[in-house]
């Protein structure tokens, strides 16, 4: 046997190693096994496109941190690009879930929305790395978030939880009647996003380390602040 011959024999069995694990999974096991393998995958490369961006990323990264395999990465997802919509998929759906979950007393607006308007704000800053997503994406113009099939499914239901809200406030006389639940979003999302996407400049800029507890609450409270107070009815 050749050394050519040697090369491809050992290329083969790799492949049908990873062909066995992600190949037709006709028992329970191997099914979950693949969904584990995806989920891994999946996590790596939002680590990894958090860091190196979409540019450095490299497949052979992802792979390496998912200790999997470039080919599964390829069976799986079928590309890096499709991949990258696959992580941001992931963290828009992961957005949505947390806020849907949000524990909202509808009985005292108010509250309930001062909850809401700094729900974006909080979860930047337990989640960085999506701050990180969103400014690559944005430098590529959107292009890739374009291609996705699921992720603007969030934006209706996020903002569904807002205007109830609002609807719940007007009903008892406390908001505007006015209000626009879009704008209102756009703008209780926009505050958190830029105090996080500029936390290191804006720390250096105003002396402060804005990652301080104290200045991380500070700024909670004045946008809620901020926001309720454009809603509100004037005396």
């Amino acid at each position: 046997m050749t050394r050519k011959d040697s090369d491809a024999a050992a290329s083969t069995i790799d492949l049908a190693a990873s062909a066995r694990e992600v190949g037709e999974p006709p028992k329970r096991g191997r099914s979950r096994s693949a969904q584990t393998t995806r989920a891994n995958i999946l996590k790596a490369a939002k680590k990894i496109f958090a860091r190196d961006g979409y540019g450095g990323a490299r497949v052979e990264k992802i792979s390496k941190a998912a200790k999997s395999y470039d080919s599964l990465i390829y069976y799986y997802f079928g590309s890096k690009e499709k991949l990258f919509v696959a992580v941001l998929e992931e963290a828009y759906k992961d957005v949505f879930e947390a806020e849907k979950n949000l524990k909202l007393d509808m009985t005292d607006p108010v509250q309930a929305l001062r909850t809401i308007i700094q729900f974006p704000f909080r979860y930047y800053i337990d989640n960085p790395e999506l701050i990180v997503l969103l400014n690559s994406e944005n430098l590529n113009k959107g292009k890739h978030i374009a291609k996705s099939k699921s992720a603007d499914q969030y934006s209706g239901p996020a903002i569904s939880i807002l205007r109830n809200v609002i609807e719940e406030g007007q009903r008892q006389g406390i908001f505007r009647e006015d209000v626009d639940s879009k704008h209102l979003y756009m703008a209780m999302t926009a505050l958190g996003y830029f105090y996080v996407s500029n936390r290191y400049t804006f720390s250096f800029f105003l002396n402060a380390d804005l990652m301080e507890p104290a200045e991380i609450e500070q700024w909670g409270n004045y946008i809620s602040e901020l926001l309720l107070n454009s809603v509100l009815k004037k005396p």
